[in-house]
């Protein structure tokens, strides 16, 4: 039987290359599959891409840990990760640590790392390309 899934779907307006290789590093995500528009089996319309898209990453699908998120250059218009936070639980608190300065690196904190009554371990921030992120302990 198959199963429901949600997986989210990124838009970088350009600078997905560079947030796949920030995630990786940061957080030691793997892509799996990367397709450019200009790669494309279905060829885009005339003028459907701004100039200079052709290169860019028209879908990739990667992982975090057992979790599976797509991404894209979606088109030149900025990301507007507005209305939501990935939450990323970590089974240690170093791993916590680690994950939220690496994240925050370029970014703005939006509440420190600290202990919460739900959690010994847990803050939130926004990367440098505007991705909400709260952290914490897995429990």
């Amino acid at each position: 039987m198959k199963r429901t899934t949600i997986e989210p779907y990124l838009l970088f307006g350009g600078r997905c290359e560079e947030a796949l290789a920030f995630y990786g590093k940061a957080l030691g995500a793997k892509v799996d599959m990367m397709m450019r528009f200009k790669d494309s089996p279905q060829p885009p319309a005339p003028g459907q891409l701004p100039a200079g898209f052709e290169n860019k990453v028209m879908h990739a699908t990667f992982r975090i840990g057992d979790n599976v998120l797509m991404a894209s250059d979606g088109d030149e218009q900025g990301p507007k990760f507005e209305g939501f936070s990935l939450s990323l639980a970590l089974p240690t608190e170093a791993e916590v640590d680690r994950a939220f300065n690496a994240l925050a690196e370029g970014g703005k904190i939006k509440m420190p790392l600290s202990k919460t009554f739900w959690s010994p371990r847990f803050g939130m921030l926004d990367d440098k390309f505007g991705v909400g992120w709260m952290i914490g302990l897995a429990m």
